[in-house]
């Protein structure tokens, strides 16, 4: 029986321990949260967290292990590399890995090999920002250089007083650094999705539009199925991510996608996750192409052919929705349309009555997932734009 050590649990991971088990495949699970509802599935669980490599390769060393994976997970995607390259499991080259996984580095690869990247720099002190954006004179992002959902991001305009925003960015980050970037205004939906390499080729890949929460302009709520961009702009798109796999030497595995069009139809690579995406991104990529891509995530850790893997071109549209509040309060009841029970395919939820929720601020206010299929474009993005009409929370009063 062939064993793999997926890193984390979480309600995102719990389809690919399932379709692991299915396949006959001996899960074994790892982080720091114990109760997280993946663990119930798996083999065995480990009480370790998933950001401490030098933890988890000690752990690995003594498990027998095929494969580890950091299937929906943006923090242990370096821990496995780096654990798989030191234990010649089938994993794509750390330094690439660690690339991505870091803005910082990020940035500066991209620069070097001339794509099209926001004048950035990286920081851990807030004069040095400060200078920097008052130079730039434009508006700009700071973000945390290896944080992820989203956490700790804030637009900042030059001769503005950012103190707090940087505080709170640099608290997110585990290295203790940030970065500021020019904020590009994007042209349509802002590019995502996922894909999937096989011996260095791009062979699979669903673009969608993202959609942000009215909470925070930089807070993503939504992916929709498929992109509304044209195809010229994903051939592209395409063909600037696969020189940027090839560049690292990325080999086999899945990716998620972050891309801005600009107003000159100019392809800006915000971030390529590589791992595949979280919010059922998979699931929802498997509505509207077919694709499994827990499959192949499943056989490229173990170092198995995914050589059948192709281009499907997709069916009807979909979206997932990460279930969210407007405001905070202990919740009493949700209650949905029957125009939105109409569209719903998948329907879960983290919280239950009597229990406090959060405003959506990043996505650990996430309380749970949809996911959606509807007639045509119109329809959805209808549905999309006014979720809030269709999906109401009721509060407790005191």
């Amino acid at each position: 029986m062939k064993r793999i050590l997926l890193l984390g649990g979480s309600d995102l991971q719990v389809s690919f321990i399932k379709k692991a088990k299915a396949l006959g495949v001996y899960v074994i699970t790892c982080d720091y949260l114990p109760n997280n509802p993946g663990h119930q599935f798996a083999d065995e669980y480990y009480n370790v967290s998933t950001t401490d490599k030098e933890a988890v390769l000690n752990l690995a060393s003594k498990l027998n292990l095929d494969g580890i994976s950091a299937y929906a997970s943006d923090p242990a995607a370096t821990t496995a590399a780096c654990v798989g390259e030191h234990l010649g499991l089938p994993v794509n080259p750390y330094n690439a890995v660690e690339i991505l996984s870091r803005k910082d580095l990020f940035r500066q690869f991209l620069e070097k090999h001339n794509f099209n990247t926001p004048e950035a720099s990286d920081f851990n002190d807030y004069q040095s920002a400060k200078t920097f954006i008052d130079q730039l004179q434009k508006k700009a992002i700071i973000k945390p250089v290896d944080s992820s959902g989203s956490k700790g991001i804030f637009t900042i305009v030059p001769n503005q007083n950012f103190e707090n925003e940087f505080e709170s960015a640099l608290g997110f980050s585990r290295c203790g650094k940030v970065i500021v970037e020019e904020f590009i205004e994007k042209q349509g939906f802002q590019i995502g999705g996922d894909g999937f390499l096989v011996n260095g080729e791009l062979v699979f890949r669903c673009f969608g539009d993202i959609h942000f929460s009215s909470t925070n302009p930089l807070l993503p709520c939504s992916v929709s199925v498929p992109t509304l961009h044209t195809k010229d702009i994903t051939d592209k798109v395409h063909r600037e991510i696969q020189r940027l796999m090839t560049l690292l030497g990325m080999k086999q595995g899945g990716l998620n996608f972050d891309i801005i069009i600009d107003s000159d139809n100019q392809i800006h690579i915000i971030e390529i996750g590589p791992r595949n995406g979280g919010n059922m991104l998979p699931e929802l990529i498997e509505h509207c192409t077919g694709v499994d891509m827990k499959l192949y995530a499943i056989k490229s850790c173990l170092g198995e052919d995914c050589s059948d893997l192709r281009m499907t071109s997709e069916k009807h549209y979909f979206s997932h929705y990460v279930v969210h509040s407007l405001e905070s309060g202990v919740l009493q009841g949700i209650e949905t349309s029957e125009t939105l029970k109409n569209h719903l395919i998948y329907e879960h939820y983290r919280v239950g009555n009597g229990d406090p929720i959060n405003r959506f601020e990043n996505s650990s206010n996430r309380l749970g997932m949809f996911l959606l299929k509807y007639n045509n474009k119109d329809e959805m993005l209808d549905i999309i734009d006014n979720m809030h009409e269709h999906l109401k929370f009721q509060f407790n009063e005191s």
